[in-house]
């Protein structure tokens, strides 16, 4: 689990995983997953056997990391895809497909943020959802710096520019907000 500095273990997964109705047969993709899996494998065992977990990074090493776990716990409903969220079309997951899409903590670290928002829509099926999890804009003695964390406004307008619904804004812990959109 990472640390403070990551800020996936101030997010409790189990939450995150309940808002975006994460259950039985459905298809996830964890959108920028890192090493950790801290969403990644609480996902694969609410989704079973007849459900599919994407793992998706940019980083090689931490996909490794990941398929190693997932080999180790026997989990075969994981897949971890290579990509670079900023390029439209990129992810090799086929479009529409997505039941839920997990952008946890990814947007701050791009300075193409609307591309990223743009890809992750495009891998959602019509009423799939997307859940958008940032820090806050509060003082923090860690997380990013507060001119690189995102303003709740600017993913509300990228989304609805990308044909989302927003459904649900609600408190991700003590240092981040989650949003929580529907497609079209």
């Amino acid at each position: 689990m990472l640390g403070p500095i990551g800020g996936s273990s101030l997010i409790d997964a189990n939450l995150i995983l309940d808002k975006a109705r994460v259950e039985e047969k459905i298809r996830v993709a964890d959108l920028g997953c890192g090493s950790s899996g801290h969403f990644v494998f609480p996902s694969a065992g609410r989704v079973g056997k007849k459900g599919v977990v994407y793992a998706v990074d940019i980083l090689r090493t931490a996909l490794e990391t990941i398929n190693k776990r997932a080999r180790s716990e026997n989990l075969v409903n994981i897949k971890t895809v290579w990509s670079n969220l900023e390029i439209f079309g990129a992810t090799r997951i086929e479009a529409g497909s997505l039941d839920v899409g997990l952008l946890i903590n990814t947007l701050h670290q791009s300075h193409k943020r609307m591309e990223i928002l743009r890809e992750a829509v495009r891998l959602l099926k019509k009423n799939g959802r997307l859940i958008v999890v940032e820090w806050k804009n509060v003082a923090a003695p860690f997380g990013p710096p507060p001119e690189e964390r995102i303003k709740k406004e600017f993913v509300d307008n990228g989304a609805k520019k990308f044909g989302l619904r927003p459904e649900e804004e609600f408190e991700a812990g003590q240092y981040h907000y989650g949003l929580i959109y529907v497609k079209l």
